[in-house]
Protein backbone atom coordinates (compact mmCIF):
# COMPACT_ATOMS: atom_id res chain seq x y z
CA UNK A 1 0.00 0.00 0.00
CA UNK A 2 1.24 3.57 -1.00
CA UNK A 3 1.92 5.97 1.99
CA UNK A 4 2.82 9.58 1.60
CA UNK A 5 3.89 11.45 4.05
CA UNK A 6 4.48 15.17 3.83
CA UNK A 7 7.14 17.50 6.10
CA UNK A 8 8.51 21.03 6.70
CA UNK A 9 5.00 23.14 6.36
CA UNK A 10 4.70 26.17 8.91
CA UNK A 11 4.63 29.51 9.49
CA UNK A 12 7.34 32.49 7.41
CA UNK A 13 6.61 35.82 6.73
CA UNK A 14 6.39 37.50 3.77
CA UNK A 15 9.14 37.04 1.02
CA UNK A 16 10.82 33.92 2.90
CA UNK A 17 11.18 30.09 1.85
CA UNK A 18 10.58 26.91 2.62
CA UNK A 19 11.02 23.32 1.53
CA UNK A 20 8.33 20.57 1.38
CA UNK A 21 9.46 17.10 1.70
CA UNK A 22 6.86 13.97 0.70
CA UNK A 23 8.59 10.59 1.29
CA UNK A 24 6.85 7.31 -0.61
CA UNK A 25 6.60 4.30 0.57
CA UNK A 26 5.45 1.01 -0.87
CA UNK A 27 5.79 1.39 -4.45
CA UNK A 28 8.24 1.64 -6.94
CA UNK A 29 9.02 5.58 -6.61
CA UNK A 30 11.09 6.38 -9.93
CA UNK A 31 8.46 5.37 -12.71
CA UNK A 32 5.91 7.69 -11.28
CA UNK A 33 5.41 11.06 -11.99
CA UNK A 34 4.39 13.29 -8.58
CA UNK A 35 2.69 16.49 -7.92
CA UNK A 36 2.01 19.45 -5.18
CA UNK A 37 -0.99 20.58 -4.74
CA UNK A 38 -2.11 23.34 -2.64
CA UNK A 39 -5.63 24.17 -1.07
CA UNK A 40 -6.52 27.16 0.37
CA UNK A 41 -9.43 28.02 2.77
CA UNK A 42 -12.91 27.84 0.45
CA UNK A 43 -11.23 27.26 -2.79
CA UNK A 44 -10.50 23.72 -4.74
CA UNK A 45 -7.68 21.79 -4.79
CA UNK A 46 -5.03 23.47 -7.29
CA UNK A 47 -1.89 21.84 -9.14
CA UNK A 48 1.33 23.84 -7.78
CA UNK A 49 3.97 21.82 -10.01
CA UNK A 50 4.54 18.16 -11.03
CA UNK A 51 7.52 16.11 -12.04
CA UNK A 52 7.84 13.38 -14.08
CA UNK A 53 9.97 10.08 -13.76
CA UNK A 54 12.29 11.97 -15.92
CA UNK A 55 12.29 14.80 -14.10
CA UNK A 56 10.68 16.66 -16.19
CA UNK A 57 8.47 19.53 -14.59
CA UNK A 58 5.39 21.98 -14.72
CA UNK A 59 4.39 24.47 -12.48
CA UNK A 60 1.44 26.69 -12.32
CA UNK A 61 1.74 29.99 -13.29
CA UNK A 62 1.26 31.82 -10.29
CA UNK A 63 4.63 30.17 -8.71
CA UNK A 64 6.73 30.08 -11.57
CA UNK A 65 9.98 31.24 -10.83
CA UNK A 66 9.78 31.21 -6.87
CA UNK A 67 9.39 27.06 -6.26
CA UNK A 68 10.85 24.59 -7.61
CA UNK A 69 10.20 21.00 -7.75
CA UNK A 70 13.06 17.97 -7.35
CA UNK A 71 13.00 14.49 -6.65
CA UNK A 72 15.79 12.12 -4.79
CA UNK A 73 14.65 8.72 -6.07
CA UNK A 74 17.62 6.96 -4.01
CA UNK A 75 15.46 8.49 -1.15
CA UNK A 76 11.90 8.12 -2.51
CA UNK A 77 11.35 11.46 -1.49
CA UNK A 78 10.32 14.42 -3.71
CA UNK A 79 10.73 17.96 -2.58
CA UNK A 80 8.93 21.44 -3.40
CA UNK A 81 11.40 24.23 -2.92
CA UNK A 82 9.34 27.72 -2.14
CA UNK A 83 10.89 30.83 -2.10
CA UNK A 84 9.74 34.43 -2.25
CA UNK A 85 6.53 33.45 -0.44
CA UNK A 86 3.34 35.92 -0.51
CA UNK A 87 0.25 35.47 2.10
CA UNK A 88 -1.88 34.21 -0.82
CA UNK A 89 0.28 31.20 -0.96
CA UNK A 90 -0.63 30.18 2.58
CA UNK A 91 -2.19 26.41 1.95
CA UNK A 92 -1.96 23.33 3.24
CA UNK A 93 0.13 21.16 0.55
CA UNK A 94 -0.69 17.92 -0.50
CA UNK A 95 1.92 15.64 -1.65
CA UNK A 96 0.16 13.06 -4.89
CA UNK A 97 1.64 10.43 -6.90
CA UNK A 98 0.18 9.58 -10.42
CA UNK A 99 -0.26 5.76 -11.73
CA UNK A 100 2.45 6.32 -14.41
CA UNK A 101 5.74 8.75 -15.49
CA UNK A 102 3.56 11.97 -16.32
CA UNK A 103 1.35 14.39 -14.98
CA UNK A 104 -0.72 12.98 -17.57
CA UNK A 105 -1.96 9.67 -15.71
CA UNK A 106 -4.15 9.69 -12.98
CA UNK A 107 -3.92 10.74 -9.74
CA UNK A 108 -3.54 7.46 -7.28
CA UNK A 109 -2.44 8.52 -3.93
CA UNK A 110 -1.91 11.26 -1.77
CA UNK A 111 -0.43 12.76 1.33
CA UNK A 112 -2.35 13.90 4.44
CA UNK A 113 -1.20 17.70 3.78
CA UNK A 114 0.88 19.88 5.40
CA UNK A 115 0.03 23.85 6.07
CA UNK A 116 1.74 26.53 5.06
CA UNK A 117 1.21 30.21 6.53
CA UNK A 118 2.64 33.08 4.74
CA UNK A 119 2.00 35.95 7.53
CA UNK A 120 3.72 38.71 9.49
Amino acid sequence: QVQLVESGGGLVQPGGSLRLSCAASGTIFSIRAMGWYRQAPGKQRELAAAIRSDSGTDYAESVKGRFTISRDNAKNTVYLQMDSLKPEDTAVYYCGMYSGVSWYSRMDSWGKGTLVTVSS
